[in-house]
């Protein structure tokens, strides 16, 4: 089955298009025109397998904040978008990803009901041009467009760059794992019978 999901959204503040495929290579074409966010995205795709375009055209003249939240949303469509019924998914996800004195943990639901648990603490305002308080606003926007309980926690880190590197890295790790097949899974792993 192909797992692949396109969604363009346009508003006054963004335009941007999103091409996802679950079951990539870690391939990726990402400008979303603020570097740091580029690469955390390039990351995410890298490490969790997924290919991955992003193409965003924001009002970066305002601040990021539009580029990033919407960009989250746009991505969380997708990711719902490309699983389509559920069937056959682990669901479940979770991972510890330690990168140099930091260990973040992400765990992640794909239950259909959004929720997200963020607990990571930064001492800077911004990395390069990437305001450090959007990290939360992208899962909050990924988590809520997906259907997607999501919970991420820092355990231990210093350095921003590595904070937030962490947690794009373990939640890519995360939903590798929520998204892949399981043989004994035959229909959806719920006794509701749906997701």
């Amino acid at each position: 089955m192909d797992r692949t999901a396109s969604i363009s959204r346009t508003t006054s503040e963004t335009d941007i298009a999103v091409t996802l495929n679950l079951d990539g290579s870690g391939r990726s074409d990402i400008d979303t025109g603020i570097g740091f966010f580029d690469h955390m995205l390039r990351s995410f795709a890298k490490h969790g397998f997924f290919d991955l375009t992003v193409q965003v055209k924001g009002d970066l003249e305002v601040d990021c904040h539009h580029t990033i939240e919407d960009t989250g949303i746009v991505l969380g469509e997708a990711i719902k978008k490309a699983l389509d019924d559920k069937k056959g998914i682990r669901r479940y996800g979770s991972f510890a990803l330690p990168m140099d004195e930091t260990l973040v943990l992400t765990a992640l639901d794909l239950s259909g009901r959004p929720y997200l648990c963020f607990d990571a603490d930064f001492t800077v305002d911004k990395v390069g041009e990437f305001d450090t308080e959007m990290v939360r606003e992208f899962f909050y926007a990924i988590s809520y467009s997906s259907g997607m309980n999501l919970h991420i926690r820092q355990l231990a880190g210093q350095n921003n760059h590595h904070i937030i590197e962490a947690i794009f890295k373990s939640f890519a790790k995360a939903l590798d794992e929520a998204v892949g097949y399981d043989p004994r899974i035959t229909d959806v792993l719920s006794t509701k019978g749906t997701l």
